[in-house]
């Protein structure tokens, strides 16, 4: 019991900063009438140009009490329904894709309502047993670079949230700031990562936790003595990110706004002027498409991820209880929709809960259990800077590194759509781009082979389906024309 607990705890922490980083992309975003998801004005001029810093503030607040919110009650519903250690909360990349391409074109209620859709379709697929089945045709080998790939995908992540790799004037990535590692904040960082490490190999209980409390105590006494500050793009460069670990203050306990709960409109997008426009709906049509392809290959890889490092796959590589993981998952979207903070999915941080020892639902009753806490408690969490949790990514990257044994790389018919499936992830920044580009191209060998019957009746209609995902910008540029 006492493992379960930890490792709930450290999936919080190690994804906690969606409490934060949410609330920057989804409460600061306007839609098309120059509103905030609140509904009330962005800005305080009607040339659009000054911000109303009160409307603004208390739309992250919203945002991220909500965020909370949904991602507790979901995170305790795959725990209790589910049975697996898996944590569900806000999805990056879909949260921006939803403020910066659907608000400025609708309301955000009616772009709510579209996320709303997207979740009940991804339900009706796991209650026909459709997105099962898809789960279940995958490859052996292919699970296994999804598993190496998300690793790697999260040691990146770790990394470029902590500074550890950064964009270069002439590099694509660089080391720390112009390759050299600098700054309070990366010192803490490295210093987590070797006592991680120590633990580790020491085998002391709660080795990942520790590291983080240490690295965290130790940024909020650096940060009350030094006065580090926070790094914002190329200003304060060895500042924390991606906020400061400073103490709390006893005003900054404030009681939640629930108030974005229910706010949707589920028919307006469609015809958000009042007029139906067949090219307008079909741009939409591609883009919830999108949404509902991302949402649901990103969950099969972390689901694959999880069950592998904690060892809970069949002889099969599937999981246990996978039909009620994927109901909880779908719903996820809906709920998302509901509370106003864009769709939620299963995350990839959960294998750093199940590495500290995870291996029930319980612990995801933890996890949500500190989500619903961080409600009220939100200043407590943010204190925990992006330096204490990047170390952990990057370790569990390590472990995951493991299933790359489980590829034939003699065989250029699995070896190679494995090895895109790897390296895409991280390099493209997506799970999603690494799964369809190993499915699109294994498809594509079998068939140029002559093998084509030893491909799976389904993956023929999933590589058609991300051919249609990679090929979106040009149809979007001729659904634009019609």
């Amino acid at each position: 019991m006492g493992r379960e607990v930890r490792g709930g705890l450290v999936t919080f922490f190690t994804m906690a900063y969606i409490i934060a980083l949410n609330p920057l992309i989804i409460g600061t975003a306007a839609d098309k009438n120059g509103n905030l998801v609140t509904g009330k004005p962005k800005f305080s001029d009607a040339a659009m140009t000054v911000l109303n810093d009160g409307n603004v503030t208390q739309s992250k607040l919203m945002v991220a009490a909500a965020t909370a919110l949904i991602a507790g009650l979901m995170t305790i519903l795959m725990g209790v329904w589910g049975r697996f250690p898996l944590a569900l909360a806000t999805g990056l990349g879909l949260n921006a894709l939803l403020a910066f391409v659907l608000a400025p074109q609708m309301t955000w209620p009616q772009a709510m309502g579209l996320v709303v859709w997207e979740g009940i379709l991804v339900t009706l697929l796991v209650l026909t047993g459709v997105r099962e089945a898809i789960f279940r045709a995958v490859p052996g080998a292919l699970r296994s670079a999804i598993s190496v790939g998300i690793g790697l995908f999260v040691t990146l992540v770790g990394m470029v949230s902590a500074g550890v790799v950064r964009q270069g004037s002439g590099t694509p990535l660089q080391l720390g700031i112009g390759g050299s590692l600098m700054g309070w904040p990366l010192a803490v960082c490295i210093l987590a990562f070797i006592l991680l490490i120590i633990l580790w190999a020491r085998k002391v209980p709660g080795a990942m936790l520790i590291s983080m409390v240490v690295a965290s105590v130790a940024a909020v006494i650096l940060e009350n003595t030094l006065h580090i500050g926070v790094r914002l793009g190329d200003k304060n460069p060895t500042g924390w990110s991606p906020n400061g670990p400073a103490l709390p203050k006893w005003s900054d306990f404030a009681t939640p706004d629930l108030g974005l709960l229910g706010r949707i409109d589920l028919f307006g997008a469609f015809a958000p002027d009042g007029v139906f426009r067949p090219g307008y709906v079909l741009g939409l049509v591609l883009i919830v498409f999108s949404l509902l392809l991302a949402d649901f290959f990103d969950t099969m890889g972390t689901v694959v991820a999880v069950g592998a490092e904690a060892d809970l796959l069949d002889e099969e590589g599937n999981p246990p209880h996978l039909r009620e993981i994927l109901l909880v998952d779908s719903l996820g979207a809906v709920a998302g929709g509901l509370g106003s903070v864009s769709s939620n999915t299963s995350y990839v941080e959960s294998t750093a809960g199940v590495a500290e020892g995870a291996r029930t639902g319980f612990a995801s009753v933890v996890t949500g259990l500190a989500f619903l806490a961080s409600i009220i408690l939100a200043p407590v969490v943010s204190m925990v800077p992006a330096e204490a949790a990047a170390p952990v990514l990057a370790f569990v990257g390590f472990l995951m590194m493991s299933q790359v044994t489980n590829v034939d790389w003699s065989d250029v018919e699995v070896g190679v759509p494995a090895f895109l499936t790897i390296i895409l992830m991280p390099f493209a920044y997506s799970i999603t781009t690494g799964i369809g580009a190993g499915f699109v191209i294994y498809v594509l060998i079998k068939l140029l082979v002559g093998k084509a019957k030893q491909v799976h009746p389904l993956m023929w209609g999933v590589a058609a389906a991300f051919l249609v995902y990679f090929a979106q910008g040009v149809l979007m540029g001729l659904i634009d024309k019609i």
